[in-house]
């Protein structure tokens, strides 16, 4: 299952550099997550300073 960045998100860009399959890119207003290349490894969670990516059944 793949992860998602939900509203919370503040582009700050923390997350791009930590992701080991390069599946985050910056989208128009939030960061996005490529659900064919996530791994769901959750290292873009580990570092988001308003913990926007989450797995993506508890999205809201």
């Amino acid at each position: 299952m793949a992860y998602v960045i939900t509203d919370e998100c503040i582009a700050c860009g923390a997350c791009q550099p930590e992701c080991p399959t390069e599946a985050i890119s910056e989208g128009e207003d939030k960061y996005i997550i490529d659900p064919e290349k996530c791994i769901d490894c959750g290292a873009c969670a580990d570092v988001c300073p308003v913990d926007a990516p989450v797995p993506e059944d508890e999205a809201e």
